[in-house]
């Protein structure tokens, strides 16, 4: 049994996941329609390269990124693009992009354009392998959605396959384990050939029974000595990919550093599943897991689900909303983004739908100034002290925060748990990393406008001088051509000179 470590902090929560993790995985009907956002991944928007009007099949690519790279996003039913239109974005509540809108073809939604299958991949090389990835849009299932194939550019020691679920509703990749789980294994060898990485850990939360069992069953079929199942104790957030490294390893990700520093890579159950269908059997990314659940959906269950399929159609065919129904969320009850409405699409970051009610929602109090008790700082993950952010932000210092470790905060709520003044703390951090993006962002554009302006400044200069260089030869030309012309016509007068004489001479008698 491998030797586990503790990350600091987090805590034991009720994951109040109910039957999600041993009903089956269900498969939602398609909407008519089917809404896209272009800035699906964690690296921006994409271009597509499609038009309205244009008729596209299953799989085949609608847009791509900008660089190379990255992930593309594929259509996930044959239809119609009917439109390309600004609409607002689930993981970025607020935010309005273009998206694109396909009516699905009723008929013959299934209509596929398939890549070609690459069965022979241990014999292939890691560019092709990747290449593949971008083609087929596959991107981080865990909630990221960080391009897989930007993921693979670095070798690495170690692999690790993601399944601690820790976030309290969800159960997506708990699920899929158990009913997949030798395609997420035969994934993890593929992600491993093209890291060249020297084993690969699949980690599971020690509470997930059925995961467990299809996983040993799973890896008795595949007999490869380089996968190796971890268990870890449940306690959120585990599933954190730094958090779950420390676990693992007993070796820290150093602030402003990444796992690769270590030899590391972390890579969701989920899309070492998605990667297996795009490289061995030619799909691209174009449905995912999610979990619809909490008291205020009438029949929690685990779907399989188109992207771009509303909320709204998702809930219903979750048996539509109970009459509790208070907050809708995006996400799980300690991470997850409050929406406003059921109208967002379902997107590659969408891991789960959760509907709570008054019961279940935590309750808004009012804030309390800060006692500096320091129990926030006892449960925070990264080590940081969300109390001295708190002020650091509040005084508008956001340099100051940011030297604190803002940006290691990795926004798990904990803090506002554990904050006997009930202070948000979280929407504060949230609020102060968007700050500090502006701040740095106005910072550059001020030294790229400086820069300008200096280069402008020598120009000019340089300019001025050329002018004064080129004036100062003309007038040493002008000068040297007149005293030339001088002494041709001093020659010239002396020549005439002399001839007049010889002239004079000549008459005498």
């Amino acid at each position: 049994m491998a030797q586990l470590y503790r990350f600091h902090g987090g805590l034991p929560l009720d994951g109040r996941k109910g039957r999600l993790p041993i009903e089956p995985i269900r498969t939602a009907p398609l909407p008519a329609r089917l809404c896209l956002p272009l800035r699906m991944h964690a690296r921006g928007r994409l271009a597509p390269c499609v038009v309205a009007g244009q008729r596209v099949h299953r799989f085949e690519v609608l847009a791509r990124p900008e660089d190379s790279g990255g992930a593309c996003l594929n259509a996930p039913t044959a239809g119609v693009i009917e439109a390309i239109e600004p609409r607002g974005l689930p993981h970025a509540p607020g935010d309005i992009d273009l998206a694109l809108v396909l009516r699905v073809d009723a008929d013959s939604p299934f209509d596929a354009l398939p890549f070609a299958p690459i069965e022979d991949w241990p014999e292939r090389g890691p560019a092709e392998l990747r290449a593949r990835l971008v083609e087929a849009g596959v991107a981080g299932l865990g909630g990221a959605v960080f391009p897989t194939a930007d993921k693979l550019m670095q070798a690495c020691d170690t692999l690790i396959l993601n399944g601690a679920e820790c976030e309290p509703y969800i159960a997506c990749d708990e699920r899929l384990l158990a009913e997949r789980a030798e395609e997420v294994l035969r994934g993890g060898l593929l992600l491993r050939h093209v890291l060249g990485a020297q084993r690969v850990l699949v980690a599971i939360e020690d509470s997930m029974a059925p995961a467990r069992e299809a996983l040993m069953a799973a890896l008795t079929r595949i007999n490869v000595d380089t996968l190796q199942l971890v268990e870890v104790p449940t306690r959120y957030p585990q599933g954190g990919e730094r958090q779950l490294i420390e676990v693992l390893t007993g070796r820290e990700v150093p602030i402003g550093g990444l796992p690769q520093d270590l030899g590391i890579v972390v890579h969701n159950v989920g899309t070492a599943a998605a990667a297996w269908r795009a490289v061995v059997h030619g799909e691209a990314l174009v449905e995912r897991i999610v979990s619809v659940t909490g008291p205020g959906v009438v029949e929690p269950a685990n779907w399989r689900v188109a992207l771009g399929t509303s909320i709204a159609d998702l809930v219903a065919a979750s048996g539509g909303y109970t009459e509790r129904a208070q907050r809708l969320v995006m996400g799980g009850g300690m991470m997850g983004v409050s929406l406003p409405d059921d109208g967002f699409p379902i997107v590659k970051a969408s891991t789960c739908v959760l509907v709570l009610d008054s019961a279940s929602a935590r309750p808004v109090e009012a804030a309390l100034p800060c006692i500096r008790c320091g129990d926030c700082a006892e449960v925070c993950p990264p080590r940081l002290l969300p109390q001295l952010l708190h002020e650091s932000l509040r005084s508008e210092d956001i340099e100051d925060a940011a030297q604190l470790g803002l940006e290691a905060c990795i926004e798990c709520g904990l803090c506002d748990l554990a904050c006997p003044s009930h202070i948000p703390l979280v929407q504060g951090f949230r609020s102060g990393k968007t700050r500090l993006k502006l701040a740095r962002r106005k910072a550059i554009d001020a030294h790229q406008a400086r820069a300008r302006y200096e280069a402008r400044a020598v120009r000019l200069e340089r300019e001025k001088q050329e002018l004064a260089a080129r004036r100062a030869e003309a007038g040493k030309q002008a000068a040297s051509r007149a005293a030339i012309a001088a002494a041709i016509a001093k020659a010239k007068a002396r020549s005439a000179g002399k001839s007049a004489e010889s002239a004079r001479e000549d008459e005498a008698p």
